[in-house]
């Protein structure tokens, strides 16, 4: 058994510690390519053994090689998962006499004295955190990682498909060069549909260098939907869905998803209302409030926690009986990870209650579960050309070094695009507007850099997304979390009430200049509001033709209450004009608006949009399901506009408040900076896709 590969010490806690029988499969399958400093990719379900399935053989590497110093990171996107991993991880590094630490935002100024002062062996951290220790005039860099061996990221799939992955895989590549070898990299992910393309993204320069493995054994790419107890509903409205909660499975401890903390206060506040023992948890409170929430949910049996995603990754917050999703997440994948924080319990089953509040909720639930039933799982996907990331790492670089040869900065990413030497246009751009000084073939921090991005010893430039500006709340000197500026600035008759951490508060005073407003407690009446940042988000061309599928009859296989089956229904009635098996509609209505109903995703809809410039309303928005053409379209003028569409699809035009939602898109030329929003907005082949289906017009 390759379990015996393991380092004496480690196998003998395992054993006797723990009181293992065994190791799981995964961790079985994942001692020897990880004893052999090969690269691997670790999939399985929440609460598979990831964790596990990494550390013990890097720990057997670290103690058989005799490694010292800061040897492993261990990397995860959220500084709660890194509070909750902290407990298990330094006892494993305790078994063989080793440190684990934590380093991050939250973490005290005493608490990094120590840790530079005594380096751990394993340091639990975030990859804006590393940054901020390259770039710290306070941390020996190449004294702290110059022993840095190998890397652990938790959650890769949660990197790799936004702009957290490319800052993620650039700064591990900058670590390497002050570690002076390449780092063993080690991904821990739920199940993906593209595991062999995640693996490639996250070995960076090493792809096709270095051996790397995917570890998922009982696993494919695209598995069967698993076992498990799932229930579609239709309640109609967030005051019925906090009756049915309250009502259903007393006494246990129930795990409900929303998709906006908005959301998670309204129905937190309502199920408080009746009686319902419930918790809290999204990103907009503070960590204190949170940790106490679930900490407290982890300690009860008949409560309810009522969260975003924050609770979707591996948490842990105890035995859970049941998981509610209000409406539907935009993925499967995030799907898998909700039911999958269910039946870990022998004995116990995963299951999953859908309550869905309107129409819209009811047919994506159902699209969501009809493709859950054919296993498929979406492909993670790097967003694509990152260049205002480049921009970011070079000025980062620039910070770290202190002075960069100006034709050799490509080096310090090996090579990685598009960090290379396609990224000269974009460091003349930084040069030409002053964020970078040039002198005698060196470059420096410029100006314009200090002025933009300095503030706070240049902490902003070390995030790559821009949040929308909030206020933090007080009551007294106790932080309960952040409200959107919009909610203290508009027009109220009487007291300024706001809902945070599932209460009412009034607002007593507001300080501008700080961003703080100060409240007490109210007995009600609060409303909770966030504005959401970012570039503008829809469903997938595979997730709206699924709820297409829906409509004309597709029914997943789950248990789907009478109340949802009569909404479906009617539903399908009423949408009867807009959807046929043979391809797209085009229907014009009785007041003489026309619409054609491609059912191909938001991105694919802007695509189409852009490319049939002439034909469609150029004031509308995008839509997920269906586009608004001109008043005067008939037959002959479809044909002509589309006849060639196919051969000349353009990319979505890009505003400017779309660009000003791209960090660090002003350090980058503007024509570049519109070209990456747009490459990011498009869907070139689900449009092309549609643009070859047969188009039926109709009249209502």
């Amino acid at each position: 058994m390759d379990a015996d590969l393991l380092h004496p010490v480690v196998l003998h806690h395992v054993v006797n510690t723990l009181q293992w029988p065994g190791l799981r499969p995964l961790q079985e399958s994942a001692v020897r390519p990880l004893l052999d400093g090969d690269d691997a990719l670790l999939l399985a379900p929440t609460a598979g053994g990831k964790t596990e399935a990494a550390m013990f053989p890097l720990l057997s590497r670290m103690a058989e090689g005799n490694w010292s110093g800061t040897s492993v990171l261990y990397i995860c996107p959220l500084k709660a998962l890194l509070n909750n991993l902290l407990p298990r991880l330094e006892t494993y590094a305790g078994w063989l006499g080793r440190r684990a630490a934590l380093w991050h935002g939250d973490v005290t100024a005493a608490q990094r004295r120590t840790i530079l002062r005594d380096r751990p062996d394993v340091l639990l951290t975030t990859p804006e955190s590393l940054e901020s220790m390259l770039v710290s005039a306070t941390v020996d860099e190449g004294g702290f990682f110059r022993q840095l061996r190998a890397v652990v990221v938790d959650e890769v799939h949660a990197f790799a498909g936004d702009d957290r992955g490319w800052h993620l895989l650039a700064v591990l590549e900058r670590l390497s060069r002050v570690a002076g070898r390449p780092l063993q990299r080690v991904g821990l992910s739920a199940t993906v549909g593209n595991p062999g393309e995640l693996l490639a993204w996250l070995q960076g320069s090493g792809r096709g260098r270095r051996t790397g493995h995917v570890v998922a054994p009982g696993t494919t790419a695209t598995t069967t939907a698993p076992a498990g107890e799932v229930e579609l509903d239709y309640v109609g409205s967030l005051h019925n869905a906090a009756k049915v909660i309250a009502a259903l499975h007393r006494g246990e401890k129930r795990l409900v998803f929303c998709d906006s903390r908005a959301l998670v206060e309204e129905l937190g506040q309502r199920l408080t209302a009746l009686g319902v023992r419930t918790y809290l948890s999204h990103a907009s409170l503070s960590a204190e409030e949170r940790h106490r929430a679930e900490e407290a949910f982890a300690q009860e049996r008949d409560c309810v926690i009522v969260a975003t995603s924050t609770l979707e990754l591996g948490i842990d917050v105890g035995d859970l009986d049941r998981v509610i999703q209000i409406d539907a997440p935009r993925s499967v994948a995030a799907f898998l990870q909700r039911i999958g924080r269910t039946g870990r319990r022998v004995g116990s089953t995963r299951n999953c209650l859908f309550l869905a509040l309107d129409g819209d909720g009811l047919l994506r639930a159902a699209g969501l579960l009809l493709l859950w039933q054919q296993g498929w799982v979406e492909a993670v996907a790097a967003p694509p050309e990152p260049r205002h990331i480049v921009a970011q790492q070079v000025l980062a670089l620039a910070l770290q070094r202190h002075r960069v040869g100006d034709r050799l900065w490509p080096q310090e990413w090996n090579g990685l695009a598009p960090f290379d030497r396609s990224a000269e246009v974009i460091v003349r751009h930084l040069v030409e507007h002053g964020y970078l000084d040039a002198d005698s073939g060196m470059l420096f921090i410029g100006p314009e850099a200090e002025r933009r991005f300095g503030r706070r010893h240049f902490m902003d430039m070390l995030a790559v997304f821009t949040a929308p500006p909030q206020f933090t709340v007080l009551s007294g000197r106790t932080e309960i979390g952040w409200t959107d500026p919009a909610l203290l600035t508009a027009k109220v008759e009487g007291p300024r009430l706001l809902l945070l951490a599932g209460r009412s508060w009034r607002v007593t005073h507001t300080d501008w200049k700080r961003r703080r407003c100060f409240v007490e407690p109210a007995d009600g009446g609060g409303k909770a509001l966030w504005m959401t940042g970012g570039s503008p988000q829809g469903l997938s061309y595979r997730m709206v033709r699924a709820m297409r599928d829906v409509l004309l009859g597709a029914e997943p296989a789950v248990m789907l209450t009478a109340r949802a089956n009569t909404r479906l229904a009617a539903l399908r009635d009423d949408t009867d004009a807009a959807v046929h098996p043979g391809g797209s509609v085009i229907v014009r209505d009785r007041e003489g608006e026309v619409r054609w109903w491609t059912w191909a995703g938001f991105r694919a809809n802007a695509t189409l949009i852009a490319t049939l410039n002439d034909l469609a309303d150029p004031t509308q928005r995008y839509d997920d399901a269906c586009i608004r053409l001109r008043h005067d379209l008939d037959r002959e003028m479809w044909r002509t506009a589309t006849a060639d569409a196919e051969q000349r699809i353009c990319l979505p035009d890009v505003t400017e408040k779309a660009l000003a939602g791209l960090k660090f898109s002003a350090a980058l030329p503007p024509r570049l900076a519109s070209a990456t929003l747009a490459a990011r907005l498009a869907d070139v082949e689900s449009a092309a896709a549609v643009l070859r289906e047969p188009v039926r017009f109709a009249y209502l």
